[in-house]
């Protein structure tokens, strides 16, 4: 057996590299098509009740204690938890302590540096 059969060749890991890829590709996509569709349940529901989106929510933690996290209106990690607030509320929770989503970064979003 010589060493470049005991080896794959660049070419196979090349390939291999390409079907990764393309699996994450796809993958990807599924999770654009999955958020759009979020976004227009959103959009339809805001239309409905006649009220637009919230800005900004605050998430609760589990039993509604107290809040752990302030969002950007429409974040996928808000969850069922979060509450619509005030810019001014959202505001008093991160300068109380409550955490920014480290996905949607409110705090950069309402111009406070940290």
């Amino acid at each position: 057996m010589t060493e470049s059969d005991a080896e794959p060749s660049r070419l196979a890991l090349l390939r291999f590299l390409e079907r990764v890829q393309l699996r994450d590709l796809e993958r990807t996509r599924r999770w654009i098509v999955q958020e759009e569709q979020r976004m227009a349940v959103v959009r339809r529901r805001a239309d409905r009740d006649g009220q637009p989106e919230a800005q900004w929510l605050v998430e609760h933690g589990l039993g509604g204690s107290s809040p752990v996290y302030v969002h950007v209106g429409g974040c996928w990690s808000g969850g069922r938890r979060s509450r619509a607030v005030a810019r001014e509320q959202a505001l008093r929770a991160l300068a109380e302590g409550v955490q920014p989503c480290p996905q949607c970064r409110p705090d950069t979003e309402l111009g406070l540096l940290e």
